[in-house]
């Protein structure tokens, strides 16, 4: 369906109004009239999202890999997700799901008699980088260029924001950590070059701001908010204006998108509104817009994630969703040890379940994102279609500080790219990094020859 007039709009098209900036989602009016593709240009576009999760998983420890707590007994196709295990949340997305275990992130490990103990505070920097960090406290900071990076300079290029990073936890601290790391190696999995690496958002009400340029400087949005006030009360006149010139569909559609918006607004004002009342507040050093609740975090924060997807304003995320040696506690999980102190299981059987109860409770989270990018459509597909996300830690065994058998999944099909439904052994000694040069390699960066410490392509089919 074309413009009711027969013109049609550019893809890179914003509305615009007293300091709100409103890009718009893939509408079919977009599409050129009598074109011979499906799509505008760009509306195909693979969308990359990289999650990590701290401290391995219960399922790598000897015991919970006999177990079957992270990685299936069954491969390819026939395969479980027990009860038990950390993943049976993820059984109805099952056709959009590719395990692949018993990779390695062997340039997480120590590598000199200094660098000992010091695992928790390498880890996330070699994630996406798959390099091993400089032991420094100084600025000579120094890992490699992370593979969000190195794709959003290829997909990212023609958006408004190359890439997207996100946290949860508090990681802006400054200068030096334990066993002579820079927190930087910690605060952060994205890395722009070697040496440089990129501030992560916390606060949703920021990354809301950053996306739909939410007043002019902060004065104005904070004079906005104390008359509760909505970005899009700056663009009503702006949005009918175009619902006049679209067909039945693209109005609905554009629709549903103002309403996701203002419906993840209200939930940030609400967040700022019980967070600056005055009562006691269980993250007391949490800037005001990030809620205490764990779970209440992360699904503004996958609400934020798809907006920015589905209005094209990035193609490639990174959502960092703990910080290493953090004790936060779960208690919907089913247990109240805190995080770090659960990772220290010390190989017993019951307290390895245990752990595994918190694993469990951090995949629960994904099928909200799932949910929310499959009825999310980006022109002919919808947006789990046309999506990688991988989710993953650097660490294995985290009792042993190790990293074998490191968890690591890929979700959605990817454009076609992944067929879903499978799970993948590695052979041993298999470098989570080969994973990462066949993502790129799918994205169509076949002139990147190795990443980190790859020696070949991994096959994610059989």
């Amino acid at each position: 369906m074309q413009f009711l007039k027969g013109k049609t709009i550019p893809r890179r098209t914003f509305l615009r109004g007293m300091g709100a900036t409103l890009a718009l989602p893939y509408l079919d009016a977009m599409t050129p009239a009598f074109s011979r593709f499906g799509n505008a240009a760009g509306a195909d576009r693979t969308r990359m999202i990289f999650i990590e999760q701290v401290h391995g998983a219960a399922g790598s420890n000897a015991f919970g890999a006999s177990k079957n707590l992270w990685a299936p007994a069954g491969v390819g196709k026939n395969f479980e997700l027990i009860a038990e295990g950390a993943l049976p949340a993820l059984e109805p997305w099952r056709n959009y799901l590719t395990i692949v275990s018993n990779t390695d992130v062997r340039m997480a490990e120590a590598f000199a008699p200094p660098e000992i103990g010091g695992d928790h505070f390498r880890s996330s920097a070699t994630f996406l980088t798959q390099s091993h960090p400089k032991q420094t406290q100084g600025s000579d900071l120094y890992v490699g260029t992370s593979i969000d990076q190195i794709i959003a300079r290829r997909i990212g290029q023609g958006t408004a924001m190359p890439s997207l990073q996100l946290c949860i936890e508090n990681l802006d601290q400054a200068g030096g950590c334990y066993y002579n790391y820079g927190c930087a190696y910690t605060d952060t999995i994205s890395w722009a070059s070697p040496s440089e690496p990129l501030p992560m958002i916390r606060n949703p009400r920021i990354a809301f701001d950053l996306l739909f340029g939410a007043g002019t400087d902060s004065a104005d949005r904070m004079s906005r908010r104390k008359a509760n006030q909505s970005i899009l009360d700056w663009i009503v006149g702006e949005v009918s204006g175009l619902k006049r010139e679209l067909g039945p569909s693209d109005r609905e559609r554009l629709d549903k998108y103002v309403t996701d918006i203002r419906e993840l607004e209200r939930r940030i004002q609400a967040v700022e509104s019980r967070n600056s009342s005055g009562e006691v507040r269980e993250l007391p050093e949490a800037p005001i817009g990030v809620p205490d609740s764990f779970e209440e975090h992360i699904r503004l924060m996958f609400d934020i994630q798809v907006l920015a997807l589905q209005s094209d304003m990035t193609r490639v995320i990174s959502f960092k969703t703990g910080r290493d040696a953090s004790s936060r506690a779960f208690p919907e999980s089913g247990t109240n040890k805190g995080f770090h102190p659960a990772s220290h299981h010390g190989g017993r059987e019951a307290t390895v379940l245990e752990y595994n109860l918190i694993n469990r409770y951090h995949v629960s989270m994904l099928p909200y994102f799932l949910d929310k990018l499959k009825n999310s459509m980006d022109g002919d597909k919808n947006l789990l279609e046309r999506s990688m996300i991988v989710y993953g830690s650097p660490m294995g065994d985290s009792n042993l500080h190790n990293h074998r058998r490191c968890p690591l999944l890929v979700l959605g099909h990817g454009n076609g790219q992944l067929a879903g439904n499978m799970h993948l052994k590695a052979p041993d000694g298999t470098p989570m990094a080969n994973v990462f040069l066949t993502l790129m390699h799918k994205l169509g960066l076949d002139d990147i020859h190795s990443f980190g410490d790859s020696t070949d392509e991994f096959a994610l089919s059989v």
